[in-house]
Formats: structure tokens, C-alpha cells, sequence
């Protein structure tokens, strides 16, 4: 169990490496939280928490990798979004000029 959990940890986290590449706030706040809920789920023994625990980490790091597009400020000054590959079929949520302001 131990090594499944270390596979599902690095799992979320390169999923947040490869989403918030270039963004330094979102690469260690991303991952601060993943050892977090990894954190506070040490404990747990339970072979079917594990399980649902495990399954979890693996709907997260597809959610990241598939459903999130990190916005680049552009040289115009606006930003852009260039979903990939991995985004097809998703449906993306562009948040307006005001958030993206705000959060920088």
C-alpha cells in the first residue's frame, strides 16, 4: 500500500509540474496542498479508504491535467489560453480579464 500511495503522490504532483509549468505561486502552493491531504490521510489503514483514497489522487490528477488550462499573460497584455491535446472534449470555463487581474 505504501508504494501505491508514493505512485498516487507523485502522480497528483506531476500533474500539477506539467498544468503549472512556469507559474512558481501555483507550483508550490499546488503542491504544498497535495502533502497536505497526503498528510492528513497517513494514518488511514482501512484497505477500502485506501481504495477510495487512492481513487481519489487518480480523479485529481486527471481532473489537473485534463480539465484545468493555466492563462499566460500575453504581450498585448491580455491573456491566452492554448488548451492541449489532453483538454479535448472538456468543456473550458475562461474567466474574465477582471479575475485574471485580480489573482496576479
Amino acid at each position: 500500500m505504501a508504494n501505491e500511495a508514493l505512485r498516487a503522490y507523485r502522480a497528483v504532483l506531476r500533474a500539477t509540474r506539467k498544468t503549472f509549468a512556469g507559474d512558481t505561486l501555483m507550483l508550490r502552493e499546488s503542491a504544498a496542498e497535495v502533502r497536505k491531504k497526503f498528510e492528513e490521510n497517513r494514518l488511514v489503514t482501512s484497505t477500502a479508504d485506501l481504495q477510495r483514497l487512492f481513487e481519489e489522487a487518480r480523479e485529481a490528477s486527471d481532473f489537473i491535467s485534463t480539465m484545468i488550462v493555466q492563462a499566460k499573460l500575453s504581450e498585448r497584455g491580455g491573456y491566452v489560453v492554448k488548451p492541449g491535446k489532453e483538454h479535448a472534449g472538456a468543456t473550458l470555463e475562461i474567466p474574465s480579464e477582471e479575475i485574471l487581474k485580480k489573482a496576479s
